[in-house]
Order: C-alpha cells, then sequence, then structure tokens
C-alpha cells in the first residue's frame, strides 16, 4: 500500500495537535466566549436606537460652455475632475461648516432642541453621511437620529444648503471666470496687432511678397528654383571631378610606362582624334607578316624581311609621335577641364549663398506670419467663448437634481441586533481561540512523551490515567491497574542491576501524585509475587498511612531515634506480600536522622530481606529529605503531573537527584486526561483488553522468589496491625 507523502503526514499531525488545543482549553474558549458575547449583547441593548433617512441628488458639472481652450481645459465655473475626485470634493461641499450652518438656520434648531448654534452643528457633523451610488453622478444624504421626524427634516434642510452653496459657489466662479476671460481677450487682441506689425516690417526689409499659397518670392526667382539650380550645379562639379580624376589617373600612367608600354596602353584609350588607336592594328599585322616570314627562313638581308623590318620601324615611329600627341591633347584637356571647374564652383557657391539667404528671409516671414494666424485664431475661440459664456450665464440650470425626497423611518436602523451579536459571536470564538493557543504557546509544562525524553534523556515508564484511585480498595484486575504492571514491568527491565532493589519515589512539587502512585505500585508488585515494604520517607506531611488506615505513632523517625527492633515498626498490611513502615512522630530535623549511619543500616537491612522496597519522599525542589533519600536508595523514580510541572523544573528536579548521586530510572507520567490527549488514548488503549477477567492470574506475576520474608521477618515477630499474633 502507498505511504502517505511526509507533507501530508505533517499536515494531519498540525490538524490533530491544533484540534487537541482546543479540546485542553476548551473551558478557556467557551469563557471567552461567553464573555464577549454578553458584553455585545449588552452594549447593543442599552445602546440608543436610531433612525435613518435619506435624499438622493444627481450633480450636473458645468458643461464645456465655459472651455475657452477646447475640451479637456479648466472650466471657468464647472469642474473636469475624473468622477471620483469630483464626487469626493462634492461630499466635502456638503458637509462643510458653511453648508451645516445654512441648514441649521433653516431647522431653527436653537428653538427646536433648545441648543446653541454651535451645539446644532456639531449635532448635524455627527448625524450627516455622504455616499456615491456606483457608475452614477448620484450622491445619497443619509442622515441618523434618533427622532425619525428630525432624521427627515435634517435630511431636507441639508439636501436644500447643498443646492444653495452649490449654485453660490457655481455663480462666483462664474463671474471670476468672466472677468478674467475678458481681461485675456484684450491682452491678446493687442498681442495680434503687435504681431501683425512685425510682419509687414519684415516683408518690407526682405522685399518679400506673399502669395495666396504662401510661398515667399523676391527677385523674379523663388528661393526654390535658386536651390534646384544649386544642386544642378553641384552635380556638374561632381560630374567634372571625376572627369579630372580620370585624366589625372591617365597622365600617371604615361610617366611610369615605357614606350612600347605606352603604345599598347594609348591603343586601348577611346579619346577624340586618337591616330595610335588606327595605326596600332596595323602594325601587330606588320609584326606578324615579320615574323611569319622569318619563321619560313629567309635571313635578314632577304628582301621580303627587309621591306617589313622597315615598316615595322616607321609605324613604331609614327605611334611614338601619335603617343606624344596624346599626351600633349589629354594635358590640355586637363587644363582646360580644371579651369572650367574653378569656374563653375565660383558659380555655384554663389547659387548656394543666394538660395540659402532668400530661405532664410522666407522661413523668418512665413514663421511671423504663423505667429500672427495663431493669436489671430485663438482671439477668435476665445471671442466665441466669451460670447457662449454670456448667454448661458442667463440661462437659470440648477447644478443639483432632486431624485428622492427625504421620509419618515418606520424602524431603527441602528443598533443591527443581529449583525452585532454575530459579529460578537465571531469575535468571542476568535478571541478565545486566540487565548487559548496563547496560553498554550506560553505553557511551559510537560505535556507529552516526548517532552519528558527530550528533556530529561530518560525512558517514561508509564503513564497513569486521571483520577485512578488505591488499588487495594478497588479490584485489582480493573482497567487502571494496567498502568501500573505497565509501570512494574519497565522497572524490572531499565534497572541495569538485578540486585538494584530500593527505590524512592519523588515529585518536583506537592500534590502531584507519588505517594499514590508508590501505593499502587507497592500493591501490583506484591500481588506479582513480590515480597513488597513500603517505607514512608516523607518526615514532614507523611501520607501513606492513611490508605491503610493505620497509626503513625511508631515507624521509621523512632527507629531512627531510639534503639526499637525492626520487627517493631514493620507491620503487615491487609495486602499479601504487602509490608509498610510508617514515618513515626514528626522529628525537627528530619534531614539529619535521614542522613545517618542508621538509616543506612536499615536500607541495607530490609534490602535483604524484601524483594523491592519503595521509600516514600517530600518534594525534592521545597526540601533536601529527598536528596538525601535519594542518594541512599539504588534508584530515584520521579513523579510528574501531566500539564503542571514547567519543563525547566523537570530538569532541576533530574539534577538534584543526581547531584547527590542518585541514578533516576525514569519518569510516571501521573493524572493524564485520557479524554483530551489522543496520543494517550493510543497508549492506554489497551488496557481493558488485556485485563485479566475474575479468578484468572496476572499475567505479569512471577513466582514467589527465594527472598521469601518467612525466615527472616517472620523470625523477627512482624505484626499485622493490631493484632499481636505473629504473622510466621
Amino acid at each position: 500500500m502507498d505511504q502517505p507523502h511526509p507533507s501530508q503526514r505533517e499536515t494531519s499531525l498540525d490538524a490533530i495537535d491544533y484540534w487537541q488545543v482546543v479540546k485542553n482549553r476548551y473551558g478557556v474558549i467557551l469563557l471567552t466566549f461567553v464573555l464577549v458575547f454578553m458584553t455585545v449583547a449588552v452594549i447593543t441593548s442599552v445602546y440608543p436606537k436610531k433612525y435613518e433617512s435619506k435624499v438622493v441628488l444627481q450633480v450636473v458639472p458645468r458643461g464645456a460652455a465655459m472651455e475657452p481652450f477646447g475640451p479637456g481645459m479648466a472650466t471657468l465655473g464647472g469642474s473636469r475632475l475624473p468622477a471620483e475626485r469630483f464626487l469626493a470634493t462634492e461630499f466635502e461641499v456638503i458637509k462643510a461648516q458653511k453648508t451645516l450652518l445654512k441648514a441649521v438656520d433653516a431647522l431653527e434648531f436653537e428653538s427646536r432642541w433648545r441648543i446653541t448654534r454651535e451645539q446644532a452643528l456639531r449635532e448635524l457633523q455627527n448625524c450627516v453621511a455622504t455616499e456615491d451610488i456606483r457608475g452614477t453622478e448620484h450622491i445619497e444624504i443619509r442622515v441618523r437620529h434618533r427622532d425619525p421626524v428630525d432624521a427627515r427634516d435634517i435630511a431636507a434642510a441639508v439636501a436644500t444648503a447643498y443646492q444653495a452653496r452649490r449654485r453660490e459657489l457655481e455663480n462666483d466662479r462664474a463671474e471670476e471666470g468672466l472677468k478674467a476671460l475678458d481681461q485675456a481677450l484684450r491682452e491678446q487682441a493687442d498681442k495680434v496687432e503687435d504681431k501683425r506689425k512685425v510682419l509687414n516690417v519684415l516683408a518690407r526689409q526682405r522685399q518679400l511678397i506673399p502669395r495666396s499659397s504662401d510661398s515667399i518670392y523676391g527677385g523674379g526667382q523663388d528661393s526654390s528654383t535658386k536651390a534646384a539650380v544649386a544642386g544642378v550645379a553641384r552635380q556638374n562639379e561632381f560630374r567634372l571631378e571625376q572627369e579630372i580624376e580620370k585624366m589625372e589617373s591617365q597622365m600617371r600612367v604615361f610617366e611610369t610606362f615605357n614606350n612600347e608600354q605606352l603604345i599598347e596602353y594609348t591603343a586601348s584609350l577611346d579619346v577624340p582624334d586618337n591616330l595610335v588607336r588606327t595605326l596600332y592594328p596595323q602594325y601587330l599585322a606588320e609584326k606578324r607578316q615579320l615574323q611569319s616570314s622569318t619563321s619560313l627562313g629567309l635571313g635578314p638581308k632577304h628582301p621580303v624581311v627587309q621591306t617589313h623590318s622597315q615598316l615595322v620601324e616607321e609605324m613604331r615611329k609614327d605611334l611614338e609621335e601619335g603617343v606624344h600627341a596624346l599626351r600633349n591633347v589629354l594635358r590640355s584637356n586637363l587644363e582646360t577641364q580644371k579651369a572650367t571647374l574653378a569656374r563653375l564652383k565660383s558659380a555655384s557657391d554663389r547659387t548656394r549663398e543666394e538660395a540659402i539667404s532668400e530661405a532664410i528671409d522666407a522661413n523668418d516671414y512665413v514663421e511671423a506670419r504663423k505667429e500672427v494666424d495663431n493669436a489671430e485664431a485663438m482671439l477668435i475661440q476665445m471671442s466665441i467663448k466669451l460670447d457662449a459664456e454670456r448667454i448661458s450665464r442667463k440661462m437659470d440650470v440648477s447644478p443639483i437634481i432632486l431624485h428622492e425626497e427625504p421620509t419618515i423611518a418606520g424602524q431603527p436602523v441602528s443598533p443591527n441586533v443581529g449583525l452585532n451579536l454575530a459579529i460578537g459571536a465571531l469575535a468571542g470564538l476568535i478571541f478565545g481561540l486566540s487565548i487559548a493557543f496563547l496560553i498554550e504557546y506560553f505553557d511551559t509544562s510537560v505535556k507529552t512523551l516526548e517532552d519528558v525524553e527530550r528533556y530529561l534523556q530518560v525512558p517514561v515508564l508509564a503513564v497513569i490515567p486521571q483520577d485512578v484511585g488505591i488499588l487495594h480498595k478497588q479490584n485489582g484486575n480493573s482497567p487502571d491497574a494496567e498502568a501500573y504492571r505497565i509501570l512494574r514491568t519497565n522497572i524490572e527491565f531499565n534497572r541495569k542491576n538485578p540486585e538494584d532493589n530500593s527505590i524512592t519515589v519523588v515529585s518536583g512539587g506537592a500534590g502531584e501524585g507519588k505517594s499514590t502512585t508508590l501505593v499502587n505500585l507497592a500493591y501490583i508488585c506484591a500481588q506479582g509475587g513480590y515480597t513488597t515494604l513500603m517505607i514512608d520517607g516523607d518526615l514532614r506531611r507523611p501520607r501513606l498511612h492513611t490508605f491503610f488506615d493505620i497509626s503513625n505513632s511508631v515507624g521509621l523517625s523512632n527507629y531512627l531515634t531510639t534503639d526499637m527492633a525492626l520487627e517493631e515498626v514493620i507491620l503487615q498490611t491487609p495486602v499479601e506480600n504487602l509490608y509498610f513502615m510508617p514515618s513515626g512522630i514528626l522529628p525537627t530535623d528530619a534531614a539529619g536522622i535521614l542522613n545517618s549511619r542508621r538509616m543506612s543500616e536499615l536500607l541495607a537491612d530490609v534490602k535483604q530481606r524484601f524483594d523491592l522496597v519503595l521509600v516514600d519522599s517530600p518534594p525534592i525542589l521545597g526540601v533536601s529529605d529527598a536528596s538525601v533519600l535519594a542518594s541512599e536508595v539504588d534508584l530515584t523514580m520521579i513523579v510528574v503531573q501531566h500539564r503542571k510541572l514547567p519543563r525547566n523544573m523537570l530538569v532541576r528536579v533530574k539534577q538534584a537527584v543526581e547531584n547527590v548521586g542518585g541514578h533516576v530510572v525514569g519518569v510516571v507520567l501521573n493524572n493524564v486526561d485520557i479524554s483530551s490527549d489522543n496520543q494517550y488514548q493510543y497508549y492506554t488503549s489497551y488496557y481493558t483488553y488485556y485485563t485479566p477477567g475474575p479468578g484468572e492470574a496476572d499475567p505479569t506475576s512471577k513466582a514467589r522468589r527465594s527472598k521469601a520474608p518467612g525466615p527472616s521477618v517472620a523470625a523477627a515477630g512482624v505484626k499485622t496491625p493490631g493484632s499481636d499474633k505473629d504473622l510466621y
């Protein structure tokens, strides 16, 4: 079967732990819940009832009639703020002092409520609230008051006062806007006139004639044409520069090549009047004929060879003369082109400068003309806006539209009993849980087996359920006895030396159940066949004798301080194999008589006579008696009451034992509430199942050991309480 994921196991464990805290602190949670709930209920019952009346208004912002600079700009009488900010502003106007004072004067509260004007103003500030209706321009004015009629009248008076106040604000803003716009209009007209004068002066100075297309002309040729001429001239310059560069390259070849290379190079040039280009093919043909004659075996003096040689030489001279002539022609053409380029550059520069100058003049005029046009357009727009605002001022349009009149409420709206009680219940539950978990967080007492083993590094010998009684007064086969059988077995397996049979039972404080644990353990051990002796070593507040209804007048203290025989202070209980030594009279120096040689001899003697010796002791953190006993006996068993002793105190208990040389065999976790702690339910769930039935033997009992009290104790004359007969 698949195992659950570790994170799932941890989550489940956490949930169980939380539920465990709730179960353990149920009383705190319930008490806190009841207190909070009842507090809320009382406050709700005594809180004065209030009635509500409301008015629904629609706020109409001023339109765009007073927007002198177009849509989106500030208006003179209205607002172009976003809806949220606009409504928030109106909320403050409604609750403003001037608005509420108008409502106070209209209601005549001085005579109606017998209060001053300032008190009436504070009353309205406390009971008037505003709220917007989502997605609309509507505002709700809500008034809550102890009197439903007063609530209606206040709502109506506040709505009327807000209408009047809004109208005043609109009129004041509009008047101020009109004055500002009229002044701005006059200033704009002066600016237009000044700019027009500047434009006229500029046109006369630059001799510019504007046309309908707004192009600027001067001198019979516009600046764009001169710019085109300058561009063409620049292209011609570029073409001439390329030709000059080519001719210079050709001239450099004439200076580097030899005659034969120059003839060949010149023949390849495509230039006018190039005779070399015409003669060079003939020269090559004649050379081939000469080479052909020579290859036929004709000698140099042969008439044919001589004829061809003479022709080749003459043609060579002609080619050289042609090359020389072509060089002169190229040099002359190069000089001519350079002169032409210089003239072209001079003319182009003049044309370009004229075009730039005229373009600058034209641009200055165009910019000046645009400024005049813009100023005139703004002047016209401002004039239109001013006329429109004067017309709108004559129209009586209310900025507030009333949609719902206030009415007299039939039922109070405050306090809301159901809601308050629900909130109180929820708050009480949350507060109770918080206190429970806070107490659990700061609670450092021992809660789990892991706490004991983690802090003490010793095993937990047994878990004793809550409300376990005295076993020898009950049926020994009850489920509670199984916890002590487990304790007996764990002691047997946790003591390293079988001869360590004297054990003292200690606790950190009083009331942790160590005496009850000792008596029940002794009973179970005796029932299992151990000859067991109980010694009441608590010489300050002895309790063991009360479990058996035995007198405490003679016992341990008498034996330690007198010469009494051991047989006189050891009594047999009604339980077979179980013997008891009372504490005796209470001495003034309990620790002193316990820390004596006679006490050591007593323990050594009884260890030989009995299978198990259990010594009760006072709380180890309160007095030194328990430390003395822990140093005298073989083993020490610590009894810890569940959820009582802090963990640091538990560590001190162990340290107190070890500081005197004692050995802690383990811890008994006592008085555990099994019903509230789930982990202990698993630990003790099989007590009933495996408990022996009536007439069955104890499955963990053993045969009576050789160290039976027959010869030794019987010879000593141990007596039954209240009887003078010997036991053996």
